[in-house]
């Protein structure tokens, strides 16, 4: 890690910080009157944080595969707070769940409530589910493509979480096919620290997986899918070696 990169870092982490509610108060009077201003600003702040990344931490995102633009579930990797944006911004008409304590988050969460995000919360495994449920049903006047992280949280990269239940009851439910996407994000972005590495962060939509499949062997393919690629990526970005304890 050399002392640029880190100044280059941290000037980078602050202005995205002071852009959000920037971006956030200058978007209010539409969003607050229409779903279609906050989703507006919204992928304003996606792209100037892709862009300023960029140039400013010589960091190039880059999403492969074709982002579904008709109804679907998208069952994601998550490593960092990068893939999100670069994943809602490859989506014409995206729905994030999200744990329930970023309801209260400031302007994200006001946004987040005016584009009929789904919130649930992770501590009660069986109530979570049933609301979950119930908000994905009642979204579904507006269809677009509903955003899960199976695992349930952000994981580094090269470890493996165990794939949540409720990615398959979703699958179900909703009879739509299923984009599993990998990444490798947080090798440049990662969960905790301020570092940020120079490269190429991928996000890579996967072929769907057709509906209908019984539950157990539809977690057990979609696992594949994801971890394998994951582990594709991480691969081409020549620090594997960096993860091999995990």
């Amino acid at each position: 890690m050399n002392i640029l990169q880190w100044i280059r870092s941290i000037v980078f982490i602050i202005q995205a910080t002071i852009m959000l509610p920037v971006i956030g108060i200058l978007w209010a009077p539409w969003a607050m009157v229409s779903k279609r201003g906050a989703y507006a600003g919204c992928r304003t702040y996606a792209r100037w944080v892709i862009w300023t990344a960029s140039w400013m931490i010589n960091l190039r995102c880059e999403v492969r595969g074709t982002p579904p633009v008709d109804a679907a579930l998208v069952a994601a990797k998550h490593q960092s707070f990068l893939d999100i944006l670069m994943i809602y911004n490859a989506l014409p008409n995206s729905k994030f769940i999200m744990k329930s304590q970023l309801r209260w988050a400031p302007f994200l969460g006001q946004y987040a409530s005016k584009m009929q995000m789904v919130f649930v919360d992770r501590g009660k495994r069986g109530a979570a589910i049933s609301k979950m449920l119930s908000d994905v049903e009642a979204g579904q006047r507006d269809p677009g493509q509903l955003v899960i992280y199976p695992q349930g949280t952000r994981s580094a990269p090269g470890t493996k979480l165990p794939y949540k239940v409720g990615t398959a009851i979703l699958y179900e439910q909703l009879n739509q096919p299923c984009y599993p996407v990998a990444t490798n994000a947080g090798v440049f972005w990662p969960r905790r620290g301020l570092y940020r590495r120079p490269g190429v962060a991928v996000v890579d939509f996967l072929p769907p997986i057709a509906p209908g499949m019984p539950r157990d062997a539809f977690l057990t393919e979609l696992e594949k899918q994801i971890e394998t690629a994951s582990n594709a990526l991480l691969d081409e970005t020549g620090v594997a070696h960096l993860y091999e304890q995990n």
